[in-house]
């Protein structure tokens, strides 16, 4: 599946014209945006189904995202569903990274893992962590990563 609005209005650009023109459209409305890539995922029926998400936040003034859904035949653990959350958000945000450096906006990147070790998900905490920071983005996790455990977690219930 491509990339779609929140409203289920497909996205005809690449994601990369479709973020840049956002981008160029916030900033000359006057708007100090931040931007927030997350995945989630469920299974369901033996699928796995993903949703990535990137949040495009105005402080105080709301915000909107682009949405991309994918399935995954193979079952696995849940640290391997975990690691597989985040390397949808990776190939995302790889992909987008120059584009947010030449704007000069941080992204962070939120990864629905616990922090808390009383939780399954947090079996992956430090190989997430590790991988998102060693690629050089800011990390979020549970409770903090908004966009993948609320914004991305609505698109796969």
């Amino acid at each position: 599946m491509g990339w779609q609005k929140y409203n289920g209005e497909k996205i005809d650009t690449s994601i990369w014209q479709a973020v840049e023109q956002s981008i160029v459209r916030e900033k000359k409305a006057g708007n100090n945006i931040q931007i927030y890539l997350g995945t989630d995922s469920q299974v369901k029926r033996g699928v796995i189904e993903l949703a990535t998400v990137i949040v495009f936040l105005r402080p105080q003034s709301g915000g909107f995202m682009f949405i991309k859904k994918a399935l995954q035949p193979h079952l696995m653990t849940i640290k391997e569903r975990m690691l597989l959350e985040v390397q949808h958000s990776i190939d995302t945000a790889y992909q987008l990274a120059p584009l947010f450096e030449q704007y000069q906006i941080d992204l962070e990147i939120h990864a629905d893992i616990n922090s808390s070790p009383n939780f399954e998900s947090h079996s992956a905490f430090k190989e997430a962590m590790g991988y998102i920071v060693g690629m050089g983005f800011r990390f979020k996790a549970k409770p903090e990563s908004f966009a993948s455990t609320n914004c991305a977690n609505k698109l796969v219930q």
